[in-house]
């Protein structure tokens, strides 16, 4: 079969997916043999970050172009293997994979094509904390204020960022302009004059991740670094932006899926090595709880599966959102966050009952931290009232 442009761009851009797949297998390999002893150490990620670059990570996933980036499915698949060897280096992938498409969502398509350009070229490490509008929230406040002056803006606040805050370079953040009203999202380089970075010390889980609060006194901020604004409320955001706070929340389902697998794996292994309190052999018990343990996996990866392809679509550069799509996108993320969180919690509870080894404890600390913010009592009302009604303002709600 004869090459032409258009199969010679596909098999180009395979081939950088198997090699991507190929990488992150490397890193995770890499990063589980040590992982219980970063975990206790609890440091700021530095070393695992040069990892991450020495690899060409932060690079690679970066929104997907003709020549760069990792489309969404490869992108979370990558999120995932990471995770299984170390969920809070996996979470430093998801935020700063999410918030690198912070140009699509918000920006101009030109602007937000020569800033995924500069990414790559300069291997930037994203992370941020843009927060979702409230439903019925009139005040629409946040701690940071971006007053305007001749040359841009001036930046003011502090703000709590759950990964990378040291070794970040590009920290997106959202603030309010008081002239205006408006809420903007900015992108703040990390060596910016007048922020300071306040590391979270002794966090339960995550500890590699590198969480911690970003105080900001004013900072200037050019106009290059605005990307747009963030909409009022879910119902007026164009549809594209609209995906930006539930591509987040997908991608830390599959850190989340990471923790199962990697707990269910070393459970696993230790009980075949002979160092469990129940040994592989003749228990039906010990076979019984395996299998429910293997099934809220599998049933968990299936949801998180679809949600996945769903969001991937929508993400699609040549997809033409209508105003209802992000509503069924976000439903079916909040479904997948709600069985993914049921299932962390589950499985890395029930481990600690089948074995009792150093650093088994660190898969559930880590799925206790990753969804303590999100009751699923709260996802599940807004997911049956958006089954019910349709509702826009529901499924908004599911994501606070």
């Amino acid at each position: 079969m004869p090459t032409t442009p258009g199969t010679a761009g596909r098999r180009s851009a395979d081939e950088r997916r198997r090699a991507l797949l190929r990488t992150a297998r490397d890193v995770a390999d890499d990063l589980s043999a040590d992982a219980i002893t970063r975990d206790q150490a609890g440091k700021p990620p530095h070393d695992e970050v040069a990892r991450l670059r020495e690899a060409g990570l932060p690079a690679a996933l970066t929104p997907h172009a003709s020549d760069h980036g990792a489309d969404w499915r490869t992108g979370c698949t990558v999120i995932r293997k990471i995770s299984t060897a170390d969920s809070s280096v996996g979470e430093v992938l998801a935020r700063h994979y999410v918030h690198a498409w912070s140009g699509r969502f918000y920006a101009s398509h030109q602007h937000a094509t020569t800033l995924e350009e500069e990414s790559v070229r300069e291997r930037w490490l994203w992370t941020g904390a843009v927060r979702t509008p409230v439903p019925g929230d009139d005040t629409d406040g946040t701690d940071l204020t971006l007053r305007p002056r001749d040359t841009g803006y001036v930046l003011s606040g502090r703000r709590f960022v759950e990964t990378a805050v040291a070794v970040a370079d590009q920290i997106v953040l959202d603030a309010t302009c008081p002239v205006t009203g408006d809420v903007l999202v900015v992108r703040v380089p990390s060596h910016a004059r007048g922020m300071t970075l306040e590391p979270a010390h002794d966090r339960l889980g995550q500890r590699v991740g590198g969480a911690g609060e970003v105080v900001l006194d004013r900072v200037a901020v050019t106009p290059g670094q605005v990307l747009g604004r963030r909409p009022h409320d879910e119902e007026s955001a164009p549809p594209f932006t609209a995906l930006a706070e539930p591509a987040l929340r997908l991608a830390l389902c599959h850190v989340g899926l990471g923790i199962v697998e990697g707990a269910l794996t070393e459970a696993r292994d230790l009980s075949r090595g002979g160092r469990a309190y129940r040994l592989p052999g003749a228990d039906p018990d010990l076979f019984l709880t395996y299998g429910e343990l293997a099934s809220a996996a599998q049933t968990a990866t299936a949801v998180v599966d679809r949600a996945t392809e769903v969001m991937a679509r929508a993400l699609d550069p040549g997809a033409q959102l209508d105003a209802e799509e992000p509503a069924g996108v976000c439903a079916l993320v909040a479904t997948a966050e709600t069985v993914t969180s049921k299932a962390a919690l589950h499985v890395t509870a029930r481990v600690l009952e089948l074995a009792d080894a150093p650093g088994l404890d660190r898969f559930w600390r880590n799925a206790r931290v990753l969804t303590a913010h999100h009751p699923a009592a709260h996802r599940l009302r807004s997911i049956g009232e958006h089954y019910l009604n349709g509702s826009h303002r529901a499924v908004a709600a599911a994501f606070h």
